[in-house]
């Protein structure tokens, strides 16, 4: 029996951060650009749309007078009391 001693390739230490960095970091710095634009595309743009919109055609005096009629305010009584 003849018994051949094997070894292992010892594993390349020097350079392994910034080798690492190279392949890492712009994949990050991409998928978090991506990330960023999904969000203000998908989140804020609707967002500021849908408070235009209501915005649009809101009237703060109607709402007020509806609130005093209602009694949401201790210090402006309604008009009938």
């Amino acid at each position: 029996m003849s018994y051949s001693k094997m070894s292992l390739a010892k594993p390349v230490m020097r350079g392994l951060l910034g080798k690492r960095l190279r392949f890492h970091l712009p994949i990050a710095f991409a998928l978090s650009l991506m990330a960023a634009a999904a969000f203000k595309f998908g989140v804020t743009e609707p967002r500021k749309r849908a408070y235009a919109d209501f915005y649009k055609n809101y009237d703060a005096t109607k709402e007020f007078n509806n609130m005093r009629e209602a009694g949401i305010f201790e210090s402006v009584r309604p008009t009938g009391k």
